[in-house]
Parts: C-alpha cells; sequence; structure tokens
C-alpha cells in the first residue's frame, strides 16, 4: 500500500514577476556592459575590464536565468512529471561556473598586471566605476525582493552583487591613482575582486550540485527523520528511506513503513499514512512538499531486498 502527501503552497511571487525582474536587470546589464567595454580600451584600466567581464557574465548570466525561469515555469507532462523545475537549478550550476572562471582569468591577468603595471586612464575609469555602481545599486534593488525564490534568482543577484562590489574596487582604483600615480593599485583592486568573487561561486556552484547530484538536503537530518518516523504510533520500523531536492522550495521523500499486521486487519492504515505526512510536512527544518510512503505488513520483511535498506 502506497500514498503520496503533499501540501499546496502559496508565494507571495510568482514566475512572472521573478522573469520581469531579471528582465529589467538584464536591460541595466547590457547597457553599462557595452559603455565599460569602451571605456576599458580608453583608459586602458584592467580593473575596469575586469568590471566589464563581470557584466558580460552577468548578462549572459541574467539570459541564462530568464531562461531558466521561463522553463521552470512549464507544466508537468507525463513525459516531465516534475515540468522543468530543475531548469533553475541547471541555470544557477552554469552562471556560478562562469563566474568562477572570469574570476580566475582576471586573477592570472592582474598578477602579471602587478609585475609589470600598465599605463590607466584614472579620470574615464573613475567615470565608468561611478556608472557601473549606480546601474548595479538599480539591478539589485529589482532582484532583491526575489532572490530567495530560487537557486537560479539566487545566482543572478550573487553575480549582480559582485559586479557592485567590482565598480567600488574600480573607483578606489582610480582615485588612488590620480591621487598617487600608484598604477598598480588597478591591479590590487582586481585581486580583490577575485577574491570575493571564487568563493561564493564555489559555494553556488556546491549547491547547485547537490541538487543535481540528488544528495539529501544539508538541512534535513535522514537519522532525525527516521526517528521521528519510527515512533509513530502502529509503526514499526522504516526502511528505503530517500529525500532529495528537484528544485529549490520543492523537496521530495519516499520511504518504506513497517506497521503491525493489526493495524492493517483493523483498518488504521489511514490514520498512520496521515500521521506520517503530517510529521514530513511539520516537523522539520525543511518542509517536504512530497512524501511517498508505501506501508508493509511485518510479516512482508523476509521479500525486502538489502540491495536498497537505508
Amino acid at each position: 500500500m502506497s500514498h503520496e502527501h503533499s501540501h499546496a503552497h502559496t508565494h507571495g511571487h510568482g514566475p512572472g514577476t521573478t522573469r520581469g525582474r531579471l528582465a529589467v536587470a538584464l536591460s541595466v546589464t547590457a547597457v553599462v556592459l557595452v559603455a565599460e567595454i569602451v571605456s576599458a580600451a580608453l583608459t586602458g584600466s584592467l580593473a575596469l575590464l575586469a568590471d566589464a567581464g563581470h557584466m558580460a557574465t552577468d548578462a549572459a548570466g541574467l539570459v541564462l536565468a530568464l531562461t531558466a525561469a521561463h522553463l521552470a515555469g512549464r507544466p508537468a507532462t507525463d513525459r516531465s512529471t516534475w515540468g522543468m523545475r530543475r531548469a533553475e537549478v541547471i541555470g544557477a550550476a552554469v552562471q556560478a561556473g562562469m563566474l568562477a572562471l572570469v574570476g580566475v582569468i582576471v586573477g592570472v591577468r592582474a598578477v602579471l598586471d602587478l609585475i609589470s603595471p600598465p599605463p590607466v586612464a584614472s579620470s574615464g575609469m573613475l567615470l565608468m566605476g561611478v556608472i557601473g555602481l549606480v546601474a548595479n545599486a538599480v539591478s539589485l534593488l529589482v532582484l532583491a525582493g526575489g532572490r530567495g525564490e530560487s537557486l537560479n534568482s539566487r545566482a543572478a543577484f550573487l553575480e549582480v552583487a559582485n559586479d557592485a562590489v567590482g565598480s567600488v574596487g574600480v573607483i578606489v582604483a582610480a582615485v588612488v591613482i590620480a591621487a598617487t600615480g600608484w598604477t598598480r593599485a588597478d591591479a590590487v583592486a582586481s585581486l580583490v575582486i577575485v577574491v570575493l568573487i571564487v568563493p561564493r561561486a564555489a559555494s553556488l556552484l556546491r549547491a547547485a550540485g547537490r541538487v543535481l547530484m540528488g544528495f539529501t538536503p544539508e538541512e534535513l537530518d535522514l537519522s532525525e527523520v527516521r526517528s521521528h518516523l519510527a515512533a509513530l504510533p502502529d509503526v514499526v520500523a522504516v526502511h528505503d528511506l530517500h529525500a532529495w531536492t528537484v528544485a529549490t522550495g520543492l523537496t521530495v521523500l519516499t520511504a518504506h513503513v513497517v506497521v503491525t499486521d493489526e493495524t492493517l486487519r483493523s483498518g488504521r492504515s489511514d490514520a498512520v499514512l496521515d500521521a506520517l505526512g503530517t510529521c514530513a510536512a511539520e516537523h522539520f527544518p525543511v518542509p517536504v512538499e512530497h512524501a511517498t510512503f508505501q506501508l508493509e505488513p511485518e510479516r512482508h520483511a523476509g521479500h525486502e531486498s538489502d540491495c536498497c535498506a537505508a
């Protein structure tokens, strides 16, 4: 006997709202990207070029995020029973990978420029740094309300936030160069940007990788789940317990639950299933959106395979 227990949850921000935020942020980013590339070529600033590289990554990432948000909103079908909600996780992983790659490239170039610093036009560098910071601030305000909705939204927000930090670095480097003539400040600012970018990108990539690999959510302790379920009335044991995340906010749990023979004979199985579903949905840090339980009598234990028992 099996049973699926699920709860409907209403969220204040729909897919259309998320896509609207991403579209606005993309428009702002694209305009500033073109301006920064031109300014970096005219001023010779590596920090400005690094910031333009982050902007390019942002633009590509926001396009990817828009695409993923659209796909994630597609309805489920018999061929794709979860719809395409996993697209937001894939999008986040690709964005994080792109961000890390840009960080490594800029880091290598910055080290070379520390050894042999090129001339830098600080005035143009300062102007574009300020413009970039204003644009990033606008994008951050637009994206801030939806950054907790999915890994995809979190990745987009992270990329723009890193660009804002990059713009601050460009401004500081430009001021130092203008005041002291120390052009290595440009490379130092670039290295600071890299140090801030790479760990965050790695963290996001790890989070997306855990979802794609089907790992148990970090906030969910399966031993605690097993103990809670096994302690319910009429439950003898719990095995073949598995939990994973399909997409942000969609945690799935399955388990084989051994109950007393008397439970099945007396017709108490419905009450047991309700208790199991309520426990999964309400008693843990991560609410389980979809829980499927297979009830088994004690006498069935000899027919279970050991290969998947957990």
